[in-house]
Protein backbone atom coordinates (compact mmCIF):
# COMPACT_ATOMS: atom_id res chain seq x y z
CA UNK A 1 0.00 0.00 0.00
CA UNK A 2 2.96 2.53 0.25
CA UNK A 3 2.56 2.45 -3.31
CA UNK A 4 -0.82 4.31 -3.27
CA UNK A 5 1.24 8.20 -2.28
CA UNK A 6 3.68 7.50 -5.13
CA UNK A 7 1.16 7.26 -7.44
CA UNK A 8 -1.11 9.96 -6.60
CA UNK A 9 2.31 12.21 -6.32
CA UNK A 10 3.77 11.26 -10.00
CA UNK A 11 0.15 11.80 -11.94
CA UNK A 12 0.17 15.16 -10.20
CA UNK A 13 4.01 15.99 -10.84
CA UNK A 14 2.99 15.04 -14.86
CA UNK A 15 0.14 17.09 -14.54
CA UNK A 16 2.25 20.51 -13.23
CA UNK A 17 4.71 19.92 -16.03
CA UNK A 18 2.73 19.68 -18.93
CA UNK A 19 1.03 23.00 -17.33
CA UNK A 20 4.58 24.40 -17.07
CA UNK A 21 5.60 23.38 -20.79
CA UNK A 22 2.16 24.58 -22.47
CA UNK A 23 2.39 27.63 -20.56
CA UNK A 24 6.22 28.34 -21.67
CA UNK A 25 5.50 27.10 -25.45
CA UNK A 26 2.47 29.86 -25.10
CA UNK A 27 5.02 32.52 -24.73
CA UNK A 28 5.80 35.02 -27.42
CA UNK A 29 9.84 34.71 -28.01
CA UNK A 30 11.89 37.19 -26.23
CA UNK A 31 13.23 39.78 -28.98
CA UNK A 32 15.53 42.32 -28.36
CA UNK A 33 15.53 44.90 -30.18
CA UNK A 34 18.54 48.15 -29.72
CA UNK A 35 16.67 51.03 -29.21
CA UNK A 36 18.35 53.99 -30.96
CA UNK A 37 19.67 56.94 -29.69
CA UNK A 38 18.54 59.47 -28.39
CA UNK A 39 15.27 58.51 -27.49
CA UNK A 40 13.81 57.18 -29.85
CA UNK A 41 10.10 58.39 -28.35
CA UNK A 42 11.96 61.93 -28.53
CA UNK A 43 10.19 64.01 -31.10
CA UNK A 44 10.78 67.58 -32.43
CA UNK A 45 7.93 69.88 -32.39
CA UNK A 46 8.51 70.92 -35.65
CA UNK A 47 8.55 66.98 -37.47
CA UNK A 48 7.28 66.42 -40.66
CA UNK A 49 3.90 64.07 -41.25
CA UNK A 50 6.36 61.70 -42.89
CA UNK A 51 8.95 61.42 -39.60
CA UNK A 52 5.60 61.38 -37.20
CA UNK A 53 4.99 58.39 -39.07
CA UNK A 54 8.09 56.54 -38.87
CA UNK A 55 8.63 57.20 -35.57
CA UNK A 56 4.92 55.65 -34.76
CA UNK A 57 6.24 52.53 -37.21
CA UNK A 58 9.45 52.54 -34.73
CA UNK A 59 7.44 52.40 -31.49
CA UNK A 60 5.36 49.94 -33.08
CA UNK A 61 8.86 47.65 -33.72
CA UNK A 62 10.07 48.42 -30.31
CA UNK A 63 6.55 47.65 -28.76
CA UNK A 64 7.36 43.63 -29.43
CA UNK A 65 9.76 43.50 -26.39
CA UNK A 66 6.65 43.79 -23.86
CA UNK A 67 5.79 40.18 -23.71
CA UNK A 68 9.09 39.41 -22.11
CA UNK A 69 8.68 41.95 -19.37
CA UNK A 70 5.14 40.47 -18.59
CA UNK A 71 6.81 37.60 -18.70
CA UNK A 72 9.43 38.22 -16.01
CA UNK A 73 6.94 39.39 -13.85
CA UNK A 74 4.61 36.30 -14.45
CA UNK A 75 8.48 34.86 -13.23
CA UNK A 76 8.47 36.74 -10.15
CA UNK A 77 4.50 35.79 -8.85
CA UNK A 78 4.68 32.17 -9.94
CA UNK A 79 8.20 32.07 -7.72
CA UNK A 80 6.17 34.17 -4.77
CA UNK A 81 8.85 36.81 -5.04
CA UNK A 82 6.37 40.46 -4.55
CA UNK A 83 6.80 42.51 -7.67
CA UNK A 84 8.87 45.26 -7.03
CA UNK A 85 8.25 48.78 -5.75
CA UNK A 86 9.65 51.89 -7.64
CA UNK A 87 12.05 52.88 -4.88
CA UNK A 88 12.94 48.94 -4.58
CA UNK A 89 13.80 49.25 -8.61
CA UNK A 90 15.81 52.36 -8.16
CA UNK A 91 18.07 51.56 -5.31
CA UNK A 92 18.37 48.16 -7.56
CA UNK A 93 22.08 47.91 -7.68
CA UNK A 94 23.53 47.26 -11.57
CA UNK A 95 24.43 43.88 -12.26
CA UNK A 96 25.62 42.07 -15.47
CA UNK A 97 26.47 38.50 -15.38
CA UNK A 98 27.26 37.79 -18.65
CA UNK A 99 28.37 34.23 -17.79
CA UNK A 100 25.18 33.14 -17.31
CA UNK A 101 24.50 33.36 -21.22
CA UNK A 102 27.40 31.43 -22.09
CA UNK A 103 26.98 28.76 -24.36
CA UNK A 104 29.32 27.06 -22.84
CA UNK A 105 27.48 26.83 -19.44
CA UNK A 106 25.01 24.16 -20.89
CA UNK A 107 25.85 20.53 -21.67
CA UNK A 108 24.43 18.83 -25.03
CA UNK A 109 21.41 16.80 -24.24
CA UNK A 110 21.44 12.83 -25.01
CA UNK A 111 19.12 12.20 -28.27
CA UNK A 112 17.81 8.84 -26.51
CA UNK A 113 16.26 7.64 -23.36
CA UNK A 114 15.43 4.36 -21.32
CA UNK A 115 11.91 4.29 -22.84
CA UNK A 116 13.63 4.38 -26.51
CA UNK A 117 16.64 1.91 -25.55
CA UNK A 118 13.89 -0.82 -24.33
CA UNK A 119 11.71 -0.48 -27.85
CA UNK A 120 15.31 -0.77 -29.70
CA UNK A 121 15.89 -4.04 -27.97
CA UNK A 122 12.18 -5.30 -27.92
CA UNK A 123 10.39 -3.99 -30.25
CA UNK A 124 10.91 -3.75 -33.88
CA UNK A 125 11.10 -1.06 -35.84
CA UNK A 126 7.80 -0.78 -38.44
CA UNK A 127 5.75 -1.47 -34.95
CA UNK A 128 7.75 1.92 -33.55
CA UNK A 129 6.37 4.56 -36.64
CA UNK A 130 4.29 6.09 -34.10
CA UNK A 131 7.08 6.99 -31.58
CA UNK A 132 7.55 10.69 -31.41
CA UNK A 133 11.34 11.76 -32.10
CA UNK A 134 13.40 14.19 -29.77
CA UNK A 135 10.26 15.23 -28.13
CA UNK A 136 11.20 14.96 -24.82
CA UNK A 137 14.54 17.23 -24.90
CA UNK A 138 11.81 19.96 -26.42
CA UNK A 139 11.38 22.09 -23.56
CA UNK A 140 15.20 22.21 -21.70
CA UNK A 141 16.02 22.71 -25.65
CA UNK A 142 14.13 25.81 -26.16
CA UNK A 143 14.87 26.99 -22.56
CA UNK A 144 18.82 26.96 -23.79
CA UNK A 145 18.27 28.69 -26.96
CA UNK A 146 16.22 31.65 -25.86
CA UNK A 147 18.86 31.59 -22.89
CA UNK A 148 22.19 32.44 -25.32
CA UNK A 149 19.85 35.14 -26.82
CA UNK A 150 18.97 36.95 -24.24
CA UNK A 151 20.22 40.08 -22.68
CA UNK A 152 22.03 39.66 -19.50
CA UNK A 153 20.78 42.76 -17.93
CA UNK A 154 17.40 41.03 -17.91
CA UNK A 155 18.00 38.78 -15.02
CA UNK A 156 14.48 37.86 -13.42
CA UNK A 157 13.87 36.46 -17.55
CA UNK A 158 17.59 34.57 -17.16
CA UNK A 159 16.78 32.61 -13.98
CA UNK A 160 13.30 31.88 -14.79
CA UNK A 161 14.86 30.41 -17.95
CA UNK A 162 17.23 28.73 -16.01
CA UNK A 163 15.01 26.87 -13.39
CA UNK A 164 13.35 25.85 -16.42
CA UNK A 165 15.66 24.35 -18.02
CA UNK A 166 16.85 22.30 -14.78
CA UNK A 167 13.67 21.14 -13.80
CA UNK A 168 13.09 19.66 -17.38
CA UNK A 169 16.33 18.17 -17.47
CA UNK A 170 15.09 16.85 -13.70
CA UNK A 171 12.28 15.56 -15.05
CA UNK A 172 13.66 13.62 -17.96
CA UNK A 173 15.77 12.26 -14.70
CA UNK A 174 19.38 13.83 -16.37
CA UNK A 175 20.19 14.24 -12.91
CA UNK A 176 24.15 14.14 -13.71
CA UNK A 177 23.46 17.18 -16.25
CA UNK A 178 21.05 18.33 -13.84
CA UNK A 179 23.62 19.11 -11.48
CA UNK A 180 26.70 20.04 -13.65
CA UNK A 181 24.41 22.93 -15.04
CA UNK A 182 22.96 23.99 -11.12
CA UNK A 183 26.40 23.99 -10.13
CA UNK A 184 27.48 26.39 -13.03
CA UNK A 185 24.84 28.85 -12.78
CA UNK A 186 25.44 29.14 -8.87
CA UNK A 187 29.06 29.50 -9.74
CA UNK A 188 28.57 32.53 -11.44
CA UNK A 189 26.00 34.23 -9.07
CA UNK A 190 28.91 33.15 -6.14
CA UNK A 191 31.11 35.04 -8.25
CA UNK A 192 29.66 38.40 -7.68
CA UNK A 193 31.97 40.50 -5.73
CA UNK A 194 30.15 43.19 -4.09
CA UNK A 195 28.32 42.56 -0.90
CA UNK A 196 24.80 44.55 -1.86
CA UNK A 197 24.89 43.56 -5.60
CA UNK A 198 25.21 40.11 -4.16
CA UNK A 199 22.85 40.38 -1.12
CA UNK A 200 19.94 41.87 -3.76
CA UNK A 201 20.91 39.14 -6.18
CA UNK A 202 20.25 36.37 -3.57
CA UNK A 203 17.70 38.08 -1.49
CA UNK A 204 15.29 39.90 -4.29
CA UNK A 205 15.83 37.83 -7.55
CA UNK A 206 16.96 34.29 -7.27
CA UNK A 207 13.83 32.02 -7.48
CA UNK A 208 13.20 30.45 -4.40
CA UNK A 209 13.09 26.95 -6.54
CA UNK A 210 16.06 27.59 -7.63
CA UNK A 211 17.78 27.37 -3.96
CA UNK A 212 15.91 24.06 -3.34
CA UNK A 213 17.09 22.88 -6.60
CA UNK A 214 20.79 23.50 -5.48
CA UNK A 215 20.40 22.06 -2.19
CA UNK A 216 18.58 19.14 -4.25
CA UNK A 217 22.02 18.20 -5.74
CA UNK A 218 23.25 16.43 -2.53
CA UNK A 219 20.37 14.22 -2.59
CA UNK A 220 21.43 13.29 -5.99
CA UNK A 221 24.79 12.62 -5.04
CA UNK A 222 24.06 10.51 -2.84
CA UNK A 223 24.49 12.13 0.04
CA UNK A 224 21.23 11.87 2.07
CA UNK A 225 22.35 13.16 5.25
CA UNK A 226 24.36 16.11 3.82
CA UNK A 227 20.53 16.46 1.50
CA UNK A 228 19.19 16.83 4.98
CA UNK A 229 21.07 19.31 6.82
CA UNK A 230 21.08 21.91 3.68
CA UNK A 231 17.70 21.43 3.90
CA UNK A 232 17.67 22.35 7.75
CA UNK A 233 19.29 25.18 6.63
CA UNK A 234 17.20 26.40 4.54
CA UNK A 235 14.27 25.76 6.72
CA UNK A 236 15.89 28.17 9.59
CA UNK A 237 16.67 30.83 6.94
CA UNK A 238 12.90 30.38 5.84
CA UNK A 239 11.94 31.11 9.30
CA UNK A 240 14.41 34.06 10.25
CA UNK A 241 12.80 35.96 6.91
CA UNK A 242 9.54 34.97 8.38
CA UNK A 243 10.36 36.60 11.75
CA UNK A 244 12.36 39.39 10.06
CA UNK A 245 9.60 40.46 7.97
CA UNK A 246 8.22 44.33 8.07
CA UNK A 247 4.76 44.02 10.11
CA UNK A 248 3.49 46.76 7.37
CA UNK A 249 3.64 44.32 4.71
CA UNK A 250 2.03 40.81 6.20
CA UNK A 251 2.31 39.32 2.51
CA UNK A 252 6.35 38.80 3.11
CA UNK A 253 5.94 37.04 6.54
CA UNK A 254 3.37 34.80 4.68
CA UNK A 255 5.65 33.89 1.93
CA UNK A 256 8.07 33.03 4.01
CA UNK A 257 6.06 30.70 6.31
CA UNK A 258 4.73 29.22 3.29
CA UNK A 259 8.43 28.38 2.08
CA UNK A 260 8.85 27.03 5.59
CA UNK A 261 5.89 24.63 5.16
CA UNK A 262 7.08 23.31 1.96
CA UNK A 263 10.73 22.83 2.73
CA UNK A 264 9.20 21.22 6.33
CA UNK A 265 7.23 18.18 3.92
CA UNK A 266 10.46 17.75 1.82
CA UNK A 267 12.51 16.46 4.98
CA UNK A 268 9.43 14.64 6.12
CA UNK A 269 9.27 13.09 2.61
CA UNK A 270 13.43 12.41 3.07
CA UNK A 271 12.71 11.10 6.33
CA UNK A 272 9.58 8.57 4.50
CA UNK A 273 12.34 7.33 2.21
CA UNK A 274 15.31 6.68 4.72
CA UNK A 275 12.61 4.75 6.95
CA UNK A 276 12.71 7.20 9.68
CA UNK A 277 8.98 7.60 10.20
CA UNK A 278 9.14 8.32 13.35
CA UNK A 279 11.19 11.51 12.62
CA UNK A 280 8.97 12.18 10.03
CA UNK A 281 5.96 12.07 11.81
CA UNK A 282 6.78 14.06 14.49
CA UNK A 283 8.03 16.59 12.11
CA UNK A 284 4.07 16.82 10.84
CA UNK A 285 2.96 16.95 13.65
CA UNK A 286 4.85 20.05 14.51
CA UNK A 287 2.90 21.96 11.26
CA UNK A 288 -0.59 20.71 12.46
CA UNK A 289 0.15 22.54 15.65
CA UNK A 290 1.07 25.96 14.59
CA UNK A 291 -1.73 26.12 12.55
CA UNK A 292 -5.22 24.62 12.02
CA UNK A 293 -4.13 21.54 9.73
CA UNK A 294 -5.97 21.09 6.84
CA UNK A 295 -7.54 16.98 6.32
CA UNK A 296 -4.88 16.48 3.21
CA UNK A 297 -1.80 16.56 6.06
CA UNK A 298 -3.82 15.12 8.50
CA UNK A 299 -4.41 12.16 6.77
CA UNK A 300 -1.01 12.12 4.72
CA UNK A 301 0.39 12.27 8.95
CA UNK A 302 -1.85 9.03 9.70
CA UNK A 303 -0.47 7.40 6.69
CA UNK A 304 2.94 7.59 8.05
CA UNK A 305 1.92 6.56 10.99
CA UNK A 306 0.36 3.61 9.30
CA UNK A 307 3.86 2.70 7.64
CA UNK A 308 5.70 3.36 10.81
CA UNK A 309 3.25 0.66 12.87
CA UNK A 310 1.85 3.07 15.05
CA UNK A 311 -1.92 1.95 14.32
CA UNK A 312 -3.66 3.86 17.16
CA UNK A 313 -1.61 7.51 16.15
CA UNK A 314 -3.08 6.98 12.44
CA UNK A 315 -6.48 6.20 14.40
CA UNK A 316 -6.63 9.67 16.00
CA UNK A 317 -6.11 11.32 13.46
CA UNK A 318 -8.06 9.43 10.69
CA UNK A 319 -10.97 10.36 13.35
CA UNK A 320 -10.20 14.07 12.97
CA UNK A 321 -10.30 13.54 9.16
CA UNK A 322 -13.74 11.68 9.33
CA UNK A 323 -15.19 14.37 11.53
CA UNK A 324 -14.06 17.51 9.09
CA UNK A 325 -16.14 19.49 6.70
CA UNK A 326 -13.63 19.81 3.92
CA UNK A 327 -12.42 16.52 3.33
CA UNK A 328 -14.21 15.10 0.26
CA UNK A 329 -15.51 11.29 0.61
CA UNK A 330 -13.10 9.78 -1.57
CA UNK A 331 -10.65 10.36 1.08
CA UNK A 332 -12.30 9.41 3.94
CA UNK A 333 -13.38 6.10 2.23
CA UNK A 334 -9.22 5.93 1.14
CA UNK A 335 -8.59 6.35 4.88
CA UNK A 336 -10.26 3.49 5.59
CA UNK A 337 -9.28 1.18 3.31
CA UNK A 338 -5.61 1.70 4.51
CA UNK A 339 -6.71 1.28 7.96
CA UNK A 340 -8.43 -2.15 7.41
CA UNK A 341 -5.10 -3.35 4.89
CA UNK A 342 -3.58 -2.38 8.43
CA UNK A 343 -5.25 -4.67 10.31
CA UNK A 344 -5.55 -6.85 7.86
CA UNK A 345 -8.93 -6.77 7.04
CA UNK A 346 -8.24 -7.55 3.64
CA UNK A 347 -11.77 -8.26 2.34
CA UNK A 348 -13.03 -4.82 4.02
CA UNK A 349 -10.60 -3.39 2.08
CA UNK A 350 -11.88 -4.33 -0.74
CA UNK A 351 -14.97 -4.00 -0.70
CA UNK A 352 -14.12 -0.02 0.43
CA UNK A 353 -12.20 0.39 -2.40
CA UNK A 354 -14.72 -1.28 -5.02
CA UNK A 355 -16.99 1.18 -3.46
CA UNK A 356 -15.04 4.00 -4.24
CA UNK A 357 -14.18 3.12 -7.42
CA UNK A 358 -17.77 2.92 -8.19
CA UNK A 359 -18.37 6.29 -7.45
CA UNK A 360 -15.50 7.56 -8.86
CA UNK A 361 -14.23 5.84 -11.79
CA UNK A 362 -11.16 8.20 -12.62
CA UNK A 363 -10.01 7.88 -8.78
CA UNK A 364 -7.14 5.26 -9.83
CA UNK A 365 -5.03 5.31 -6.79
CA UNK A 366 -7.84 3.60 -5.74
CA UNK A 367 -7.52 0.96 -8.72
CA UNK A 368 -3.83 0.51 -7.89
CA UNK A 369 -4.37 0.08 -4.10
CA UNK A 370 -7.70 -2.55 -4.66
CA UNK A 371 -5.01 -4.03 -7.03
CA UNK A 372 -2.77 -4.84 -4.14
CA UNK A 373 -5.40 -6.00 -1.67
CA UNK A 374 -6.70 -8.98 -4.16
CA UNK A 375 -3.23 -9.71 -4.46
CA UNK A 376 -3.06 -9.70 -0.73
CA UNK A 377 -5.81 -11.94 -0.68
CA UNK A 378 -4.30 -14.61 -3.57
CA UNK A 379 -6.88 -13.17 -6.12
CA UNK A 380 -4.17 -12.37 -8.87
CA UNK A 381 -6.57 -12.97 -12.02
CA UNK A 382 -8.96 -10.19 -10.02
CA UNK A 383 -5.88 -8.00 -9.70
CA UNK A 384 -4.70 -8.09 -13.33
CA UNK A 385 -8.34 -7.64 -14.62
CA UNK A 386 -8.58 -4.18 -12.22
CA UNK A 387 -5.84 -2.94 -13.44
CA UNK A 388 -5.87 -3.72 -17.34
CA UNK A 389 -9.28 -1.95 -16.99
CA UNK A 390 -8.30 0.98 -16.19
CA UNK A 391 -5.40 0.88 -18.53
CA UNK A 392 -7.38 0.70 -21.31
CA UNK A 393 -10.30 3.25 -19.90
CA UNK A 394 -7.29 5.66 -19.62
CA UNK A 395 -4.04 4.90 -20.55
CA UNK A 396 -2.64 8.84 -21.07
CA UNK A 397 -3.52 8.77 -16.67
CA UNK A 398 -2.27 5.45 -15.48
CA UNK A 399 0.64 4.75 -17.61
CA UNK A 400 2.54 8.15 -16.13
CA UNK A 401 2.04 6.39 -12.50
CA UNK A 402 5.20 4.28 -12.02
CA UNK A 403 3.79 2.01 -9.54
CA UNK A 404 0.25 0.92 -11.23
CA UNK A 405 2.96 -0.58 -13.80
CA UNK A 406 5.16 -2.15 -11.55
CA UNK A 407 2.52 -3.85 -9.95
CA UNK A 408 0.88 -4.86 -13.29
CA UNK A 409 3.97 -6.12 -13.78
CA UNK A 410 4.52 -8.28 -11.19
CA UNK A 411 1.12 -9.65 -11.19
CA UNK A 412 2.13 -10.68 -14.61
CA UNK A 413 4.65 -12.49 -13.47
CA UNK A 414 3.00 -14.34 -10.96
CA UNK A 415 0.00 -15.48 -12.57
CA UNK A 416 1.04 -16.02 -16.17
CA UNK A 417 3.35 -18.43 -17.99
CA UNK A 418 3.12 -16.07 -21.19
CA UNK A 419 4.32 -12.67 -19.21
CA UNK A 420 7.30 -11.42 -21.26
CA UNK A 421 4.54 -11.59 -24.14
CA UNK A 422 2.00 -9.10 -21.76
CA UNK A 423 4.83 -6.77 -20.96
CA UNK A 424 5.65 -6.62 -23.85
CA UNK A 425 1.75 -5.49 -25.13
CA UNK A 426 2.83 -3.55 -21.98
CA UNK A 427 5.65 -1.43 -23.27
CA UNK A 428 3.85 -0.29 -26.43
CA UNK A 429 1.31 0.87 -24.58
CA UNK A 430 3.51 3.24 -22.21
CA UNK A 431 5.38 4.33 -25.17
CA UNK A 432 2.40 5.72 -26.95
CA UNK A 433 0.80 7.32 -23.98
CA UNK A 434 3.58 7.85 -21.35
CA UNK A 435 4.86 11.26 -20.46
CA UNK A 436 8.90 12.21 -20.26
CA UNK A 437 11.60 10.89 -17.80
CA UNK A 438 9.66 7.48 -16.67
CA UNK A 439 11.55 5.49 -14.87
CA UNK A 440 11.84 2.42 -16.86
CA UNK A 441 13.13 -0.07 -14.11
CA UNK A 442 9.29 -0.49 -13.19
CA UNK A 443 8.64 -2.00 -16.05
CA UNK A 444 10.41 -4.92 -14.69
CA UNK A 445 12.37 -5.12 -18.40
CA UNK A 446 16.14 -5.78 -18.52
CA UNK A 447 17.24 -2.75 -20.68
CA UNK A 448 21.15 -4.86 -21.83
Amino acid sequence: MENSSSARSELSDNDNDNDHSESILSTTPNVYIEPEVPDPFLIDSDASDEELEAHAKRKQELSVATPTQSFSQQNLIKNGLPSPTESEEEDAPEIYLPGLVLPTMFLPIPNTDPLTTLLNKYIHPPERQWQKNNFHTLVPRMARDQLVTTDPEDLALVLGLWYLRLACLSRLRLFNQTSVECSNLFSVLNAVEAPEAKSWLFEKLLPFELEVMYVRLKYWAGDHMGYLDALNALLRKCKLKARKAPKSDPTISSMWKERGARVSLIIASQLCEMKDFGASAKLLESLCNQSEPTSALRSALARIYLQGGYIQKAETHFSFVEQSPDATEGMKGMNRALLACANGEWDLSSTILTHLIESEPDNFVAVNNLSVSLLSQGRLKEGIEVLEKALEASPASVVVAEPFLFNLSTLYELRSSIATQKKLRLLVEVAKWSGDGLKTTCLKMPSN
